[in-house]
C-alpha cells in the first residue's frame, strides 16, 4: 500500500516536461504569495483602510473576464509559450515596483496601478498551467498530477507567508521585491526548458495573428458554450464561482485585516494565519495524490460543505491558536474541493478546447473581487463577524442547492464525474 502510494505520488515526475513545469509553477506561486502579503501589509499600514485593502485584492483579478481569451490564445500558440510570456511579464512588473521603491517613488496609487496591470494577466496563470498539465500528462495519471501540482500553490503559500512577511519586516519592500523579481525570472526560464507538447487534432504551430478576427471570436464563443454544456462541468463551474464569491474572501484578501484588527498581531501573525490555511491545503493535496480511486464528484460535495462549516467557526473565533486550527482544517477541505472541480473539468474537456475550458474556469474567479468589495463595505456596516457568518451561511445553503440540483450527475457511483 505505501509503496503503491509512493509510486502514485511520484509518477508525474517520470514525465520530463513535468519536471520543468512543476518547479516553474512553484516559483511563480511563491512569488504570488510573497507579493500578495507584502503589498497587502503595505496598503494596510500606509492607508489604514480596509476598503482600499479589499480594492487591492480585487485588482489582482480584474483579468478574470478575459481569461477565456488567454485560454484561446494558448490553444492556438501553445500553452507552454503563453505561460513563458506571462511569466516574463510578471518579471517586468515586479521590477517596476522594485525600482519605484528603491528610488523612493512608491506610493499606494503606484501600487494600485501596477497591480491592476498584473491583474489583467495573472488570473489566467492557473488555468493555462492546468491546460498545459493536461497536455503533457497521460489521462491515467491526471488526478495524481493535479494533486501534486496543487502542492506548488500550497507549499508556496506556506513559505511565502513566513518568508515574505519576514523579508518585508527585516529588509523593507524594495529588497523583498528583488527576491520576487528573481523568482519570476527563474520561473520563466524554466518554462522555456519544456519541449512543446504535440498539438491536438492537427492544429500545428499557428500564431493568433494568423487567423481572422471572426475566426478567433467564433473559437472563443465555442469554448464558452462547450464549457457550459455538460452537467458535470456546469456544477463544477458553479461551485468554483460560489467558493470565490463567499469562501475565499474570508481566507484570502481579508487576512491582513483579520490579523491587524481582530487578533491585533503584526506581520508575523499575518504570516502564521496565511501559512495555516496553506498548510491544510497542502495536506489535502498530498492526501489526494496518495489515495487512488476517489469518487471525485462526491468528494466535491462533501469537501465544500465541510469548508463552509469550518468557516462558520473561524469567523467567530477570537483566540489565535483556535483560529490557526480552523484555518488548517478549512485548508484541507478547500484543497479537496478545488482539486475535484479541476479534475471534473479537465476529464470532460476535449484536448483542443482544454485551454478555453480552463479559461472559463478562471473567469468564475471574478466572484472573488465581487465578494471582496462587498465584504469591505459590509464590515463597515455590520462588522467583521456578522459579515463572515453571512458569507459562510449563504455559501453552505447555496452548495446544498447545487448538490440537489445536479444530484443525478454528481452523486451516483456510475456517473461520469465519479469515474475512477
Amino acid at each position: 500500500m505505501s509503496g503503491a502510494a509512493r509510486i502514485s505520488a511520484l509518477a508525474p515526475f517520470g514525465i520530463r516536461n513535468y519536471r520543468f513545469q512543476w518547479p516553474s509553477d512553484l516559483l511563480t506561486s511563491w512569488a504570488f504569495e510573497v507579493e500578495n502579503l507584502v503589498l497587502g501589509w503595505y496598503i494596510m499600514v500606509q492607508t489604514g483602510s480596509v476598503l482600499l485593502l479589499t480594492l487591492l485584492a480585487s485588482l489582482n483579478y480584474v483579468g478574470t473576464l478575459v481569461a477565456p481569451v488567454f485560454g484561446m490564445i494558448g490553444d492556438r500558440i501553445g500553452h507552454r509559450d503563453l505561460l513563458a510570456a506571462m511569466r516574463f511579464a510578471y518579471t517586468a512588473l515586479a521590477t517596476t515596483i522594485m525600482m519605484l521603491t528603491l528610488t523612493g517613488h512608491l506610493t499606494p496609487l503606484n501600487v494600485m496601478i501596477v497591480v491592476a496591470i498584473m491583474g489583467m494577466i495573472r488570473p489566467s496563470d492557473l488555468g493555462v498551467r492546468g491546460a498545459l498539465l493536461a497536455d503533457i500528462m497521460p489521462p491515467e495519471r491526471l488526478v495524481g498530477a493535479i494533486s501534486v501540482s496543487r502542492t506548488t500553490q500550497d507549499s508556496a503559500r506556506i513559505a511565502g507567508a513566513l518568508s515574505g512577511t519576514g523579508l518585508f519586516a527585516a529588509l523593507g519592500i524594495g529588497f523583498a521585491y528583488v527576491a520576487i523579481a528573481c523568482l519570476y525570472l527563474t520561473a520563466a526560464i524554466l518554462m522555456l526548458c519544456l519541449s512543446r507538447p504535440t498539438r491536438p487534432h492537427g492544429m500545428g504551430d499557428h500564431r493568433a495573428a494568423d487567423f481572422p478576427a471572426s475566426s478567433l471570436w467564433r473559437d472563443l464563443k465555442e469554448g464558452i458554450v462547450y464549457a457550459w454544456s455538460g452537467p458535470g462541468m456546469r456544477a463544477a463551474l458553479c461551485v468554483a464561482f460560489l467558493a470565490n464569491l463567499t469562501a475565499f474572501p474570508l481566507t484570502n484578501g481579508l487576512l491582513p485585516y483579520v490579523a491587524s484588527e481582530v487578533f491585533h498581531t503584526d506581520q508575523a501573525g499575518l504570516g502564521y494565519l496565511s501559512a495555516s490555511f496553506a498548510l491544510g491545503s497542502l495536506i489535502g493535496s498530498i492526501t489526494l495524490s496518495l489515495t487512488g480511486g476517489a469518487r471525485i464528484a462526491r468528494l466535491l460535495i462533501g469537501a465544500t460543505l465541510a469548508w463552509y462549516a469550518l468557516l462558520l467557526v473561524f469567523v467567530e473565533v477570537k483566540t489565535m491558536p483556535v483560529a490557526l486550527v480552523c484555518l488548517v482544517l478549512a485548508g484541507v477541505a478547500q484543497s479537496l474541493s478545488m482539486i475535484s472541480a479541476a479534475v471534473i473539468l479537465m476529464r470532460a474537456a476535449s484536448a483542443h478546447l482544454r485551454g478555453r475550458v480552463m479559461g472559463v474556469r478562471m473567469m468564475v474567479i471574478y466572484g472573488l473581487p465581487l465578494g471582496l468589495l462587498a465584504a469591505g463595505s459590509l464590515i463597515d456596516l455590520i462588522g467583521y463577524s456578522a459579515m463572515g457568518t453571512l458569507y459562510a451561511a449563504a455559501g453552505l445553503l447555496a452548495m446544498m442547492a447545487i448538490a440537489l440540483h445536479w444530484r443525478a450527475d454528481l452523486w451516483p457511483i456510475h456517473a461520469p464525474a465519479n469515474a475512477r
